[in-house]
This record gives C-alpha cells, structure tokens and sequence, in this order.
C-alpha cells in the first residue's frame, strides 16, 4: 500500500528544492535583482556619485520625446530585419537540402555553416573594420590592385553600406546556427506522414509547403522571438565596427549604444535604467506580435493546392 503521509511526501519534495536552491540564488542575486533595482533606477536621477534623487516620470517623459532614441530603436528594428529575413530563408532552403536530399560531406557543411557563431562578435566587428576602414584597407588595396575606377573608397562614408554591412555580419554569425536548429525541427516530423504525401502524389515542394512548414511553427516562433530579443539588442558588432557612436550620421546607433552612451558617457545612469525599461517593454511587444502572428493557421494545409 503506498505511504500517503504528508509528512513523507514533504521529505520526498524537500530534495528537489535543495537541488534547485543554487540556481534560484544566482538568479535572484545577478538577474532578478538588476531587473528590479533597473526599474528602480527609471525614476530616479543619478550619477553615480550622489545618492540617486527620486523625479517621478520625469525620464519616461523624456524617452517619449526623444528622437534620438526613436531613431536607435528604427535602426536596430531595420538591421535586424535586414538581417533576419534573408536568415531565416536560407536557413529553410538549406535544411530542406540537407534533410531531403543525400548530399556528401554534409556533416562537413553543417559544420562550416556553425563556424562563424563561434567566434566573439567584438572580434568579428573588428575584423570587418580592418577590411574596410580607410584607403589603406584590405578591400581598398584589392580593389586599386585590380584597378577599379574610383578606388580607393571610403566605405564607412556611406549609410547604406555601413548598415547593411552589419546585418550582412549578423546574417553570417546566425545562418548557420538557425539552420542546425530548423533542421533538428525538421527530423522531429514523422517520416510516415512524408512517405503518406508521395504515395498521394505530393511533390516536394508541396510536401515542404504544406506539411513541413506547419510541423516545425513551433521551431519558427521560437527561432524569431529569440532573434527579437538578440536583434534589438544588438550592441557589438555596430560599436565595434566604427566609433562607438554609430557613424555615419548614428546610421548604425543601436539602442544598447545608446544606452550605453546615455549611461557609461554622460553618467546619467536614471535615464539610462529608462531606456532599458522602454526596450524591454518593446521587445516584449514584437515578441507578442511575433508569436500571435506567427501561430495563426496552426493546422496543416492539405499539400495538393
């Protein structure tokens, strides 16, 4: 007869809270804690130096006619869809190769893809501003070598470049990494169902379109919030490609930069915690949009349109 003593059962329990406890006291001391003491800070003026000076919404008053702020948080919003659109693309053309067809070497592929999220993304930015930067640039000596008109040119001077260049980097570090995670999605769908679509006469195409791209919408979701969250966060690669301020003409001024300017520069640490309640709160809402857009028209579709 099994023991239902409360006692017993509270004993049993007290286990698993003793195995948890470490994480929960890291958590509340280096995540909780700052999120809290950040929202504290929002309405409070302070420098570092003297005690912090209750203002009431005064900060938020402020965020919500600062356009420099407006301006960072568009630029962060273009270069992650610049970025994430063609990202989440090739990361679907790939694993429908990879997954569908026989092809050779393709650990080694995988592999290839993944090797750029291994490195530091501070490196990568730097690495990319010695390819580019000035007449003495790698690029700039390719290009007078091969004798092109124009040459040499200074790339950093334009706001198009300067900005796509970012997302073109951001798009390198992450394509890999998205398609290992869209491919594991991939393998989780039941191979009857597929071999059920051929014997229907299903092309591959309609067999991806309907019956692939349904299954995996929980992959999908979770792969564009995360990136969401990253993108419009997005502070390495934009510092450290040119000058921390985000030339040309803060093209590149993300709201991190921002808020690092606003805090680390200016020691306006209040307005800064501000900022940071502001962000979250609109990553929260894309987040929303994202998942309520994205699970609509949850069933699969029949694969014969």
């Amino acid at each position: 007869m099994r023991n239902s003593n409360p006692k017993h059962k509270f004993k049993k329990n007290i286990y698993g809270y003793l195995f948890i406890t470490p994480f929960l006291v890291v958590f509340c001391i280096f995540s909780l804690y700052p999120i809290l003491y950040t929202f504290f800070l929002s309405f409070q003026k302070w420098d570092g130096l003297i005690p912090p000076q209750p203002i009431g919404f005064r900060n938020f008053d402020r965020l919500l006619t600062d356009k420099v702020f407006f301006l960072s948080l568009w630029n962060s919003l273009r270069i992650w869809l610049m970025n994430y659109i063609p990202q989440i693309l090739a990361a679907l053309i790939l694993s429908a190769l990879f997954t569908f067809n026989r092809i050779r070497g393709m650990k080694f592929f995988r592999a290839t893809y993944y090797l750029p999220n291994l490195i530091t993304a501070a490196s990568v930015g730097l690495l990319f501003n010695l390819l580019f930067n000035g007449d003495k640039s790698v690029a700039n000596q390719i290009l007078i070598a091969l004798n092109v008109k124009g040459a040499p040119f200074s790339f950093f001077s334009s706001k198009a470049f300067t900005s796509g260049l970012v997302s073109y980097i951001q798009w390198w570090m992450w394509f890999g990494y998205t398609t290992i995670i869209v491919m594991a999605g991939i393998t989780t769908i039941d191979k009857n169902i597929y071999e059920a679509a051929m014997v229907d006469g299903a092309t591959k195409f309609q067999t991806f379109k309907s019956i692939t791209l349904p299954l995996i919408r929980p992959t999908l979701i979770y792969m564009t919030i995360t990136s969401i969250i990253g993108g419009m966060q997005l502070f390495d690669i934009p510092a450290t490609l040119t000058n921390m301020a985000g030339d040309p003409q803060k093209a590149i001024l993300t709201t991190s930069m921002y808020l690092y300017s606003q805090g680390f520069r200016s020691h306006n640490y209040g307005y800064a915690a501000t900022i940071s309640t502001g962000l979250f709160l609109i990553i929260g809402i894309l987040s929303l949009i994202a998942f309520r857009f994205m699970r609509g028209g949850g069933k699969s579709g029949a694969y014969a349109d």
